[in-house]
């Protein structure tokens, strides 16, 4: 070199020093990388990875992670409540119908519609909210639950601070937007964050901060506001512990502290330990799940936690029931109560007065429903997410029946197809196999596998359109179809919208009517709201015969020939007045004539069933509607009658989707 400021490199071999190969950088990295996360070197025998501590907020989720049962005893307890939600597909519309249903009527003290608020503001706007999470791959939801809510007159001020904690916490600004619901027993909040940073990057949060710290840190915030909990609060939470028949605080500290094959000691740390050890090792003994095998040695069940959870969750519900039968004051003399278990072998089609609606579960959107039945009792019913049940008054009768997780006709038709087209199922190899099939209806058969591949049923369609089936693609349904009993276990029908009482003298084909023509009614029983049933049968006969409509025959009533057809007639020129006043045209008989179009407008609920208003040019009908119209308000539509039903077509033109 000529002086200290030239450099040539010259490529060649790595160096040898000390008789060993140099290192890698990348190794080096690697290297400190695992000796400061589990103090082992790269290569060493650590713990396998699981994933939890990646994303921010990890190393404070696992500080406070690791505050064991004893720290947290005096503290103000708080239940949290955490979920990752995917916004592609139909996720962004779940997210939508998310925030909205989060609005609705009634969850204020005041009995009010909620609203959203934020970071700065008490009124946040949620259409804008959604807007800027466009795009986004998923969305965090919260559930904040503090034990002692009650004591808050505002919980905007909790949820704010929390929230600027988390952002300290993550190490980014976070755009949320909550929401307080006081109509429960234990007033919460609901927050919804955006999956994205401060810089528009995917947000990825530590699995440990969200199922334990950020419980943490609001039991924190609360203890701040109303101190820790003394140590009188304990004993007496504890002592109210010890009989109750669900899954309790000493029962966990039971478990932690249960040997290999379930053993337990009664003793503990205290005179007042012990006494709460062994009396609920003593209630727990009564229930038949531990037993003595000791003078203070006791054997848990295997299934304790379960069957505690079992049975909690089963006095949740009879609590609920009674509370809804109070309330919508159904008297319940010689009325037995029961809890509709759908999967229960021999379950029955369940129909019955809608007494009320309620959420069991928030965050896992589960709903119920409490029926008055016509055999006598009065039942709730688990009907899974609140989607597959639209808004239905009270007093409207309904039907309830079991859902089974059943291979369908058209299943078995794909299978068949595939095995004979080398394992491909589409529309030409099912024509070719069928010749009698349409293509209408080989279309059902590609909607069936396409709901199937959108909600993980283990099919899959081919670039050219064609699906590929497995040899056990009948296993594969009847799984498929299990998973989805959690999410709707029961099919619910609305019988009439209208109540009991208002169906007896109604200008209309009444579900009373229907059960009096029927060669299967629903069998009776002489209490609740079976006898109501009787009642109104009998009046309704009585008015019948007054109208013309019916003659008597000893202790009979005998519809007259066209009395149906009469009631219909007059409900449906009734409400074709009134909506032509309203909308401005006149209203022409669709008649005996089997094709109908126009534009779908809207649904009209009488009391003979709901119809479809379509506007034509110079007037309007209406027809029998259908659930695959609502989609298309507003669309031009045309259908043809086929016996009970409407086969429609969307669009103007011949190549619009058909749907029947």
């Amino acid at each position: 070199m000529a002086d200290d400021t030239e450099f040539e490199p010259r490529l060649g071999r790595q160096r040898v020093q000390g008789g060993k190969p140099a290192r890698r950088y990348l190794s080096r990295v690697l290297a400190a990388a695992a000796l400061a996360r589990s103090g082992a070197p790269a290569g060493g025998r650590s713990a396998g990875f699981s994933g939890s501590r990646i994303g921010r907020g990890a190393g404070v989720g696992r500080v406070l992670a690791a505050r064991g049962p004893h720290a947290a005893l005096r503290q103000r307890r708080v239940i949290v409540k955490a979920s990752i939600v995917r916004l592609a597909g139909k996720g962004a519309d779940a997210a939508a119908a998310h925030l909205r249903y989060l609005q609705r009527d009634g969850t204020t003290r005041e009995g009010d519609r909620g609203a959203l608020y934020g970071a700065e503001t008490d009124g946040a706007d949620g259409a804008a909210f959604r807007a800027r999470g466009t795009g986004d791959r998923h969305q965090f939801r919260f559930i904040v639950s503090p034990e002692d809510g009650a004591e808050y007159d505002d919980l905007k001020s909790l949820t704010r601070r929390l929230m600027t904690q988390v952002e300290d916490d993550l190490g980014t600004r976070l755009d949320w937007v909550a929401i307080d619901h006081f109509n429960t027993g234990h007033p919460h909040t609901h927050i919804v964050v955006r999956g994205v940073d401060e810089r528009g990057a995917d947000l990825v949060i530590a699995r440990e901060y969200l199922t334990q710290a950020i419980r943490e840190r609001a039991a924190e915030l609360v203890d701040l506001d109303l101190g820790p909990r003394t140590a009188r609060a304990i004993e007496t939470a504890l002592r109210a512990e010890v009989e109750q028949d669900r899954l309790t605080s000493i029962d966990r500290d039971l478990l932690r502290g249960a040997e290999a094959d379930g053993i337990v000691e009664a003793r503990g740390a205290t005179a007042f330990e012990q006494t709460i050890r062994a009396g609920r090792l003593a209630k727990l003994q009564r229930m038949g799940l531990a037993e003595r095998v000791g003078s203070h040695r006791f054997r848990l069940a295997d299934n304790l936690a379960d069957t505690l959870r079992r049975m909690g969750e089963r006095c949740d519900i009879v609590r609920t029931l009674q509370r809804a039968l109070t309330d919508a004051a159904v008297d319940r003399a010689g009325v037995d109560q029961n809890v509709y278990d759908p999967s229960a072998e021999g379950a029955r089609r369940l129909v019955g007065r809608l007494v009320a609606r309620g959420l069991a579960d928030e965050h896992a959107d589960r709903h119920y429903l409490v029926v008055d039945a016509v055999d006598g009792r009065s039942h709730y019913v688990a009907i899974g997410r609140g989607l597959n049940l639209e808004s239905v008054p009270a007093g409207a009768i309904v039907a309830i029946e079991p859902v089974r997780a059943t291979v369908r006709a058209a299943d078995r038709t794909i299978a068949e197809v595939a095995v004979a087209n080398g394992g491909v199922y589409d529309i030409d190899a099912h024509l070719r196999h069928d010749p009698g099939a349409t293509e209408d209806f080989a279309q059902t058969h590609v909607r069936r596998l396409e709901a199937m591949r959108r909600g993980g049923g283990g099919v899959e369609r081919t670039p050219s359109g064609q699906w590929m089936i497995a040899a056990d693609h009948l296993d594969r349904v009847e799984a498929w179809e299990r998973t989805r009993l959690a999410d709707r276990p029961v099919a619910v029908a609305i019988l009439s919208r209208a109540p009991l009482d208002r169906l007896v003298d109604a200008h209309a084909v009444t579900w009373l009517d229907r059960e009096a023509v029927s060669a299967a009614p629903e069998p009776l029983r002489d209490a609740g709201f079976g006898r109501d049933v009787r009642l109104a049968q009998e009046r309704r006969r009585l008015w019948l015969v007054e109208q013309d409509l019916a003659e008597a025959a000893g202790d009979q009533r005998r519809y007259r020939p066209g009395a149906l057809e009469t009631l219909r007639r007059r409900e449906l020129m009734t409400a074709a007045d009134r909506l032509s006043s309203e909308i401005g045209l006149p209203f022409a008989d669709p008649g005996d004539d089997p094709r109908v179009s126009g534009i779908y407008r809207r649904s009209i609920d009488l009391a003979s069933g709901r119809y479809a208003l379509i506007e034509r040019r110079w007037d309007f009908t209406l027809v029998p509607w259908r659930p695959v119209l609502e989609p298309h308000a507003g669309k031009a539509v045309s259908g043809i009658v086929r016996g009970d039903g409407i086969s429609w077509t969307i669009g103007r033109g011949r190549s619009g989707p058909s749907i029947t």
